[in-house]
């Protein structure tokens, strides 16, 4: 119990030292661009205040949504919710700390099982199993607001969970500015490279993927 407790207190540390909008947030609206390759495009999104996204002006339906889902992502990771209610009911257990002192916590909850690794009080590493896909998060580079730490330069790696084959692995590049009281994200470019099993990929990407938000305006 002890030990468990223990890895409950370092995990919500690290959970709660994360930036997220306050109660407050009134929602934005911004002119964005996507651009991939050779083709471009451009329209409007708005975040409501009850973080709702709408986005316009969009002629490609898949492009509408491929915008609507890095937004929807973007959302989770800033807005703010309770531990308890997040994770009262879950069990937290100590793994092995490293040299460098990064800790591994255990994270179980009734069906849903997650690996974390812990470096000065900030996630840096999240490991996920959902069915046949495994999930690996490494984040290399924190942006410190002052009031919490976002991930600015983070790497996902996707595996079939049963044989370990990679099958693809995403690079990504965030930037955040402040805009009133509230850290709003202006790019995030998305490196996608080839499928195969090596978690070294080559240094050309098979695809390029930049999201940029400029006019924004708080609602």
């Amino acid at each position: 119990m002890t030990v468990q407790t223990t890895a409950g207190v370092l995990f919500q540390t690290a959970y709660e030292s994360r930036y997220t909008w306050d109660e407050n947030f009134p929602g934005y609206s911004a002119n964005v661009q996507l651009l991939q390759g050779d083709e471009v495009y451009i329209g409007k999104i708005r975040i409501n205040r009850d973080l709702s996204i709408e986005v316009t002006d969009i002629d490609d339906a898949e492009v509408e949504e491929g915008i609507y889902i890095q937004l929807q992502e973007m959302i989770t990771h800033c807005k703010r919710s309770d531990f308890q209610q997040s994770y009262g009911k879950f069990e937290f257990t100590l793994g092995e700390t490293d040299k460098s002192g990064v800790v591994e916590i255990f994270v179980k909850g009734d069906s849903i099982e997650s690996h974390y690794k812990i470096r000065d009080q900030e996630i840096c590493q999240e490991i996920r199993v959902m069915g046949r896909m495994a999930l690996v998060i490494d984040t290399h580079e924190n942006f410190d607001t002052g009031a919490g730490y976002i991930a600015s330069h983070y790497d996902a790696v996707f595996r079939n969970s049963k044989t370990n084959e990679v099958n693809s692995v995403l690079k990504f590049t965030d930037t955040y500015q402040k805009v009133g009281d509230y850290y709003i994200m202006t790019k995030q470019v998305v490196q996608e490279y080839q499928e195969g099993v090596s978690d070294n990929p080559p240094e050309e990407a098979l695809s390029i993927t930049e999201f940029s938000y400029s006019n924004i305006k708080l609602l």
